[in-house]
C-alpha cells in the first residue's frame, strides 16, 4: 500500500508540474501575440513613413526638372504621376483604418 501512495503522489506532484508549465507558456504566447501586434504595427507606420518619404523624393525630382527643363509634356506626366501615387496612398490609409 505504500508503494501504491508513494506512485500517486508522484503523479499528482508531476500533473501539478505540467499544470504550472503549461500556464507558463501560455502567458508566453499572450506575451509573444501581444509583441507580434506592437511590431505589426511598427510595420504599418514605417511603411507609412516610407511612403511619404517617396512622394516627396518624387516631389522634388519635379521641382528640379520644373527649374532645369521647363519642357511641360514630361512636367504633366511626372504630375500625373504623382496624383496616382498619392491617389493609392490615400486608398491604402482608408484599407488600414
Amino acid at each position: 500500500m505504500f508503494d501504491f501512495e508513494t506512485t500517486l503522489s508522484g503523479i499528482e506532484y508531476k500533473v501539478r508540474q505540467l499544470v504550472e508549465q503549461n500556464n507558463r507558456l501560455k502567458a508566453d504566447i499572450a506575451k509573444l501575440t501581444e509583441d507580434k501586434e506592437i511590431l505589426n504595427e511598427k510595420i504599418k507606420n514605417q511603411e507609412y513613413t516610407i511612403n511619404e518619404l517617396k512622394q516627396e523624393t518624387d516631389i522634388l525630382k519635379l521641382r528640379n526638372t520644373l527649374v532645369e527643363k521647363g519642357d511641360s509634356a514630361e512636367i504633366k506626366l511626372k504630375i500625373n504621376q504623382l496624383i496616382r501615387n498619392i491617389d493609392k496612398s490615400l486608398m491604402l490609409l482608408t484599407k488600414m483604418d
